[in-house]
């Protein structure tokens, strides 16, 4: 069964020819490859490209490999990438005309001096590259300095909730459940069966990610990064920092680990896109505050095969699910911040702040958004969007919630959507 990705299809699309090396990034197994090797590349036959100039490579491929004379094995022994000059010459000998030519380029930060190699391409008119990459080091660091703005980035998310729908043998209101329960994996999603779901999950943990965070960044006290990785999938959507979890760690766990080292690892987590930080945005004084921040995880499966699947709560996992539609959509989003100063019964002023969970910029557009699994009341209602009115911009305020059937404006101008229609309608924020 395939999984249409016509959303990143679509941006691949319109950077054909664009003079920059085109940089698909994401976490592993989000579906990179599958997306430049299978539905790009079919797209590009069905517009006429003949097959011989299509070039497909990928650096971890023990065969792939095989035919510029290196081996996998030997490689990985010697911790060396992959020889520049033996690709270089392969790509010599598939390119024998002046016609445009696509490289389709699968892990190439496996290939020493990938940079330059690339680089080189890019002076080549008849060139067109496409390429993958696992870590944000490789985009943030290689790219933006070595490549000099000759990059251009499309960011790859585990499937969204509007993709695992349309694969998912059932209503949305079952999907949803079990979206936020096992995530969106494309290969988890395609497996049948809870335990099978589980399964995969958890391996990829521990064969994929752990490994790959650890032997990237050498780490030495394993335990100590696997201990706050489920510390922070026992917290996702929790303000808290490096001096906080230090503390966690010594009084649960009897560790002396430093707040300096915490950051390391957190930094290690966002690199492999496993996390995301969201920072604390003051709205009315217009300005950053660099901590605590939230962190939530690019897969809702991931984070509970963390956890054993025993700590599941809906509230959290639905403030994560949005978070991550929001980021696909292309927002930056920031957690709001509104101060406040009130007067009690005895006309003392108090000071506090009050909260928006998702402040979304594109562009010139701007939405706050409040997430709210449930609304039971009016006092529930009051409380969500007490924050709103105390903002005194013009941009659209909105509460998302499963307890609605249709959306509606109240008196004061702020929207109230269902869940479901958020998730599958990417123009509801712009109705």
């Amino acid at each position: 069964m395939e999984i249409r990705r016509d959303f990143y299809l679509d941006k691949l699309i319109k950077r054909k020819h664009n003079g920059l090396i085109k940089v698909i990034t994401g976490i592993r197994r989000c579906g990179k490859s599958y997306l430049l090797n299978h539905i790009f590349y079919h797209h590009l036959l069905e517009s006429g490209v003949g097959a011989d100039h299509i070039i497909r490579f990928a650096f971890d491929s023990a065969d792939d490999l095989h035919l510029i004379g290196e081996n996998l094995i030997r490689i990985e022994k010697e911790k060396r990438g992959a020889d520049p000059e033996k690709f270089m010459e392969y790509i010599r000998s598939r390119v024998t005309d002046d016609g445009m030519y696509y490289l389709l380029l699968d892990e190439v930060q496996m290939m020493d001096c990938f940079e330059a190699v690339l680089n080189g391409y890019l002076r080549r008119e008849n060139m067109d590259v496409f390429v993958t990459g696992s870590n944000a080091k490789f985009l943030s660091k290689d790219i933006a300095t070595e490549f000099a703005g000759r990059g251009d980035e499309i960011h790859m998310y585990p499937l969204s909730f509007a993709e695992f729908m349309s694969v998912y043998r059932g209503d949305p209101y079952m999907g949803l459940s079990e979206y936020m329960l096992y995530g969106g994996i494309p290969l988890v999603v395609l497996r049948e069966g809870a335990g099978d779901k589980a399964a995969a999950l958890q391996n990829l943990f521990s064969e994929i990610y752990i490994q790959d965070i650890s032997r990237r960044n050498r780490i030495k006290n394993l335990w100590e990064l696997e201990d706050l990785l489920n510390i922070l999938s026992s917290a996702i959507g929790s303000l808290t920092n490096p001096e906080k979890l230090k503390n966690t760690f010594r009084t649960v766990k009897k560790s002396r680990i430093t707040s300096k080292t915490i950051k390391k690892y957190l930094d290690c987590f966002e690199d492999s896109f496993l996390i995301e930080s969201a920072q604390r945005y003051d709205i009315k004084g217009k300005a950053y505050m660099e901590t605590p921040k939230k962190y939530y995880f690019s897969d809702l499966g991931l984070r509970n095969a963390r956890i054993n699947f025993r700590q599941f709560e809906q509230t959290h996992s639905m403030e994560n699910v949005i978070y991550n539609e929001l980021r696909m959509r292309g927002y930056s989003v920031d957690v709001g911040v509104v101060p406040v100063a009130e007067k009690d019964r005895e006309g003392r002023i108090s000071r506090r702040q009050l909260e928006v969970d998702f402040v979304c910029n594109l562009g010139s557009s701007r939405y706050y958004i409040q997430s709210a699994y449930s609304l039971p009341d009016e006092a529930k209602r009051s409380q969500k969007i007490r924050p709103f009115r105390k903002i005194d911009d013009s941009f659209r305020k909105m509460i998302i919630t499963r307890d609605i059937v249709q959306p509606y404006y109240d008196d004061y101008g702020i929207l109230t959507v269902n869940i479901y229609d958020f998730l599958l309608d990417p123009k509801i924020l712009e109705a």
